[in-house]
């Protein structure tokens, strides 16, 4: 059994949202207290024992490959240091993506980087406590089968995410997924348990996502070609029960720093006293 070393980082979007934030830097670099989003994307990975990284950029995302070249001259930040430790144990490589479409194309442009070899798949812009990735390729080593993360969403949310079917026990560690269905209407939808954005998927997605066709956007979905991979081999669903920040939306981007930041030893109980000063 190979063990799993490569990570693929999708980080090409555009950041809509966070206009006009983001029409100057990319939103993966928006700070989370001490650190950009892409740094605890990075970190989640290092954390689960992967050695090589391929972030997937696009048009004006420079500044992510800027960030983790080693800065040799400053020494005196704690949060520089470990981030130079961490880049230097680390193989990190790029490639662009040719426009927005989807990110099933994205992760197609990762095929001569992954081989034969299983990879895990980390978005870009989202945070996972405790890291979802080591949950995953632990599961991976035990049932040697793509392994998708999924939590429960409520059903005015259902439209935003892939929404799963399974008829099997979610209460145990993996089930098997049924079906896929990316962005259904709630009416429609065959669960309310939804793709978190998490992944570790064996080299045969590759020919699902060549065989899958853009939908009305013009993008390729990494669900539609998940879909078609679960018809011919074993996809396993595990619900992650931690907690997740998605910083592609401005809420939790801007809970996510009243969260990290109360949890922050230097800057902790400021904030504290102030939040239950302002309420």
């Amino acid at each position: 059994m190979k063990r799993i070393t490569k990570a693929v980082i999708p980080a090409a979007g555009l950041g809509t949202r966070f206009l006009p934030i983001t029409k100057a830097m990319p939103k993966e670099m928006l700070p989370v207290v001490h650190k950009p989003v892409i740094h605890y994307v990075v970190e989640e990975a290092y954390r689960s024992g992967i050695s090589d990284i391929l972030i997937i950029t696009g048009k004006g995302k420079r500044a992510i490959e800027d960030y983790f070249d080693p800065n040799t001259n400053v020494h005196s930040n704690r949060f520089l240091s470990e981030l130079n430790d961490m880049a230097n144990s680390l193989n990190i490589y790029y490639v662009r993506q040719k426009g927005v479409r989807g990110l099933g194309d994205a992760i197609g442009h990762a095929e001569a980087f992954v081989g034969n070899d299983p990879f895990a798949v980390l978005l870009g812009d989202t945070i996972t406590r405790p890291p979802c990735s080591l949950e995953l390729i632990q599961l991976y080593n035990k049932y040697h089968q793509t392994v998708i993360a999924v939590e429960k969403v409520p059903k005015e949310m259902i439209q935003k995410y892939g929404i799963i079917s399974t008829s099997g026990d979610t209460q145990n560690e993996v089930f098997i997924i049924d079906d896929l269905v990316e962005k259904p209407a709630p009416e429609n939808a065959p669960s309310d348990l939804a793709i978190l954005g998490s992944y570790v998927l064996t080299p045969s997605i590759f020919k699902y996502i060549k065989e899958t066709k853009p939908d009305g956007k013009g993008e390729i979905q990494l669900t539609d070609a998940l879909r078609s991979l679960s018809k011919k081999e074993r996809v396993f669903g595990h619900i992650y029960n931690g907690l997740r920040y998605d910083i592609g939306n401005i809420l939790d981007w801007l809970k996510s720093n009243i969260e990290f930041g109360k949890a922050d030893p230097e800057m902790g109980k400021e904030i504290s006293d102030f939040i239950r000063d302002l309420v």
